[in-house]
């Protein structure tokens, strides 16, 4: 899986992955990030996820409105206190 989900990412443990790669890459080059803190990075995700359904259309793709949006606020949160 490569660090941009071109693809759809098919299962828990592709997402896991895709995570840990985020991670990887931030630890080598997270100076070079734009949002290289996790109060700027939390901002823009949340402005992403605002804006995401311009993204889709502009990239011709189907807006996932039956995502599982819950499953994803409930990650974030556990990330929180998780160890």
């Amino acid at each position: 899986m490569s660090l941009t989900p071109d693809d759809d990412v098919r299962s828990c443990e592709e997402l896991a992955a895709f995570v840990r790669q985020l991670r990887q890459h931030f630890l080598q080059q997270g100076d070079a990030w734009e949002n290289n803190t996790l109060a700027t990075f939390l901002e823009a995700l949340a402005a992403w996820v605002h804006d995401s359904p311009g993204f889709y259309q502009n990239f011709g793709k189907e807006f996932p409105a039956d995502g599982d949006w819950t499953f994803i606020a409930r990650a974030l949160q556990a990330a929180t206190v998780y160890e």
